[in-house]
């Protein structure tokens, strides 16, 4: 295992948007087709075992490592408006959001040998990268556009609003990606810590035109 170290990782499957991709620092463990992130602990104090115990007892990181192994993190649903799938208006406000369904706390529990450990993942931000150079931080999922905003209202949390045309991108279209970071916060065994920097992803491509008319979203 190694310490201290940032680590990319691709789980199999995603189909052709792109398989979500995991990263954090910390120790490093083989998932098996993928790479898991242990936290850090200080000295040697995590590896005693626990105090009037009957015998040497599992090490409490051992069974976080099993709960952050069990964590399944959604991959992130891109929206737009004016909609993904239509044409994005260079000059024109385009709205970004992640379904509310990929931006829900997930929690899991593991024990071994008697020591129990839950762990809680929480979203913590998106960052979008917009495909023309742009990159966006917003500091949750971003609002759906509605009825209830003007046709050319900026969003109030999480838009962009492009300045080129994407015709001369690779296929005539730009590839928009969202990364979320997610941080986990576990306890058991008397102790509590927490695993930052978790990242799902996602893409997909977006026209964007030059158009002089009034936008339908």
């Amino acid at each position: 295992m190694r310490h201290g170290s940032v680590v990319k990782a691709r789980s199999g499957g995603g189909g052709p948007k792109g398989p979500p991709t995991v990263s954090s620092s910390g120790w490093e463990y083989d998932l098996g087709g993928g790479v898991g992130i242990l936290p850090r602990f200080d000295g040697d104090e995590a590896m005693k075992p626990e105090p009037g115990g009957g015998g040497e007892q599992v090490a409490v990181e051992v069974v976080v490592q099993r709960a952050v192994e069990r964590l399944k993190l959604p991959k992130p649903l891109i929206r737009t408006s004016p909609d993904e799938d239509f044409v994005q208006v260079v000059h024109v406000p385009t709205w970004m959001w992640v379904e509310d369904k990929t931006w829900e706390p997930v929690s899991v529990s593991a024990a071994v040998e008697g020591v129990r450990v839950t762990a809680t993942a929480r979203p913590r931000k998106a960052v979008w990268l917009m495909g023309e150079g742009g990159e966006v931080v917003c500091r949750g999922p971003g609002t759906p556009f509605s009825g209830a905003f003007s046709p050319r209202a900026s969003s109030p949390d999480c838009g962009y609003t492009y300045r080129r045309a994407s015709l001369s991108a690779p296929g005539g279209a730009y590839t928009v990606s969202v990364e979320v970071t997610w941080d986990v916060e576990w306890r058991g065994g008397g102790r509590s810590g927490v695993v930052p920097g978790l990242v799902m992803s996602g893409r997909r491509r977006l026209v964007v035109d030059e158009v002089q008319a009034v936008v339908t979203r």
